[in-house]
């Protein structure tokens, strides 16, 4: 299939998980509280996540309606959820004793969903991070040795990988982390891999963090965004995005050509927070019936926004997505096409809809809207609808 399956995906699942999520206090508590080296190890004799939470992530990822995963392979503290041989500071010498990355493998797998692995650049326990190529290049090099051996593995021990999601390359150059080199030879291992752009190179997707672009990027591109504020688990982090929310931001970053990557950070025995649990459900039981409107559009002739929703398209196929219900009437300028039928995407009951001089009128509606938090009328045309440019002054002083 080859990398098409990315742009028509949509949609995907982000989990950070690590260390940190044995403290509660965020991803970052490591540089955050300055915890030593040799302290932070330690935690490693309680990192022990019971057996099936990895099946448990991918088997919510699919019930979310979602077509592939990333998880985070070692994040910036440096600890490998991998059995790798460059590194005593992973997931098999802690009380686990297991390697979760081909347990996270296998259960991508069993669920149908693409492997994605994120894989820190940096690692803040080695000095020579810190000091740069500048003060040491003979330390510098050892590190980024240890860096490209590690990434070299996780091509090489876990089968066929969809997607490399690199992060962590401040404040250094692709230069400075031999980047061309190591990805040349992730290339050769993994011909199909989609690699993101944070390595210092622009590679196959962008990947803007915690917004969507007001415009539509030129590239393939991916919004990762996180439900509550915290990436890796925070007990006191209530602040949640509400489904609508959730949804809402979807449906903007598809109409755009995007992909949105949602995260969810683990508990430390592995279980997911409830209230991560619950937007997922509801925003898996939106898709159910109206992922028509989502997986596979592409930016159409008339994709876009209007002020009371949005637009996504696949050809001849519109679909209206009304996410501020206007009452028994819908009035959009600037489509021109014939329609040869028009209907609610929830219940496939027909719905009153036409084309007039540059305008799309849709009429008869019920008072009160089919869905909480974006009902889609479907329209069909005879052919590619056309936009059709209506001026505002012209239009209003006729």
């Amino acid at each position: 299939m080859g990398k098409e399956w990315f742009t028509e995906a949509k949609f995907g699942l982000f989990i950070h998980f690590g260390l940190y999520s044995i403290l509660g206090r965020r991803e970052w508590v490591m540089h955050y509280e300055r915890i030593p080296v040799s302290k932070y190890r330690r935690l490693m004799e309680k990192f022990n996540p019971r057996k099936g939470a990895v099946d448990e992530w991918c088997s919510l990822a699919k019930e979310a309606g979602m077509k592939y995963v990333v998880l985070t392979t070692r994040h910036h503290d440096g600890f490998s959820l991998f059995d790798t041989k460059v590194s005593d500071f992973n997931a098999v010498n802690s009380a686990a004793g297991r390697d979760i990355i081909a347990e996270y493998v296998d259960a991508c797998r069993r669920y149908g969903l693409k492997v994605g692995f994120y894989y820190s650049l940096l690692d803040w326990r080695w000095e020579a991070y810190w000091d740069g190529p500048e003060k040491n290049k003979e330390k510098w090099d050892e590190f980024v040795n240890y860096v490209h051996s590690q990434v070299i593995e996780l091509m090489s021990n876990y089968g066929k990988i969809d997607i490399l999601w690199y992060d962590g390359g401040w404040p250094y150059s692709a230069e400075d982390w031999r980047s061309e080199e190591l990805n040349r030879k992730v290339r050769e291992l993994q011909p199909d891999i989609l690699i993101n752009n944070r390595s210092g190179l622009p590679e196959d997707f962008d990947t803007p963090e915690q917004y969507v672009p007001k415009e539509k990027p030129e590239r393939p591109w991916e919004t990762c965004m996180t439900i509550n504020d915290s990436w890796g688990y925070c007990r006191g982090d209530n602040n949640y995005k509400t489904v609508k929310q959730l949804i809402l931001t979807l449906v903007d970053i598809v109409r755009k050509g995007g992909n949105f990557l949602l995260n969810i950070g683990p508990k430390a025995d592995g279980s997911v927070p409830y209230p991560l649990v619950e937007r997922l459900h509801a925003m898996g039981k939106w898709l159910s019936i109206n992922g028509e409107s989502i997986y596979g559009t592409k930016v159409g002739t008339v994709t876009g926004s209007w002020h009371l929703g949005y637009i996504t398209q696949k050809d001849e196929k519109v679909y209206v997505h009304v996410t501020k219900w206007p009452g028994r009437e819908i009035t959009i300028p600037g489509i021109s096409g014939e329609i040869v039928d028009a209907y609610f995407l929830s219940n496939r009951e027909p719905v009153k809809a036409k084309t007039e001089n540059g305008f799309l009128y849709i009429s008869d509606l019920p008072d009160e809207p089919l869905d909480p938090y974006d009902t889609v009328i479907a329209l069909e045309f005879s052919s590619v609808p056309e936009r059709v440019e209506i001026g505002f002054k012209e239009t209003l002083l006729k």
